[in-house]
C-alpha cells in the first residue's frame, strides 16, 4: 500500500503569517532607514535628544547615534533580504527585531514614544518572521 496525504490547505494563520512576513520585511527596511535617519541626526547634533538626569543606561547621544546608525544599516539590510526572500533573512530579522527591541528599551528616556512604537514593531516583525517559518515547515511535509 501507498501512502498517500492530501495537500494541506492554507489556513488563515498561514496566510496571516506570509502577508505578514511581507509586511515585516517592509517594516524592517523602513525602521532601519528611520533609524539611521536618528543615528546621523545624533552624530550631527549631539543636543538634539533630551538630556536625561541620572539614567541607568545613560550614553553619550554621540554614542547613541552610532548604536542606531549601524542597528539602521543591518535592520534595513535584512528588510531587503527578507523582501528578496532570502533564507538567511527571516533569522537575522527576527535576532535583529530582538535587538532593537532592546535598543529602543535602553533609548526610551531620550525618545519615548519612538521607542515604543519601534519595540512594537519589532514584536509585530518576531511574530511574522517566527510564524512564517512554521508555515514553511508544514509545507515541507
Amino acid at each position: 500500500m501507498s501512502q498517500h496525504t492530501a495537500p494541506r490547505k492554507a489556513g488563515t494563520s498561514g496566510a496571516w503569517a506570509a502577508g505578514g512576513t511581507l509586511f515585516a520585511g517592509v517594516l524592517m527596511l523602513v525602521t532601519g532607514l528611520m533609524d539611521i535617519f536618528q543615528g546621523i541626526a545624533g552624530i550631527a547634533e549631539n543636543d538634539i535628544y533630551a538630556r536625561v538626569g541620572d539614567y541607568v543606561y545613560e550614553f553619550d547621544l554621540t554614542t547613541w547615534g552610532w548604536i542606531h546608525l549601524v542597528l539602521g544599516v543591518l535592520v534595513a539590510a535584512t528588510g531587503y533580504g527578507i523582501l528578496k526572500g532570502a533564507e538567511w533573512g527571516r533569522v537575522a530579522g527576527i535576532a535583529l527585531a530582538s535587538l532593537n527591541i532592546l535598543a529602543q528599551f535602553l533609548f526610551l528616556p531620550y525618545q519615548p514614544w519612538w521607542a515604543l512604537f519601534s519595540m512594537a514593531v519589532s514584536i509585530f516583525v518576531i511574530w511574522a518572521l517566527a510564524s512564517d517559518g512554521d508555515r514553511r515547515a508544514d509545507e515541507r511535509l
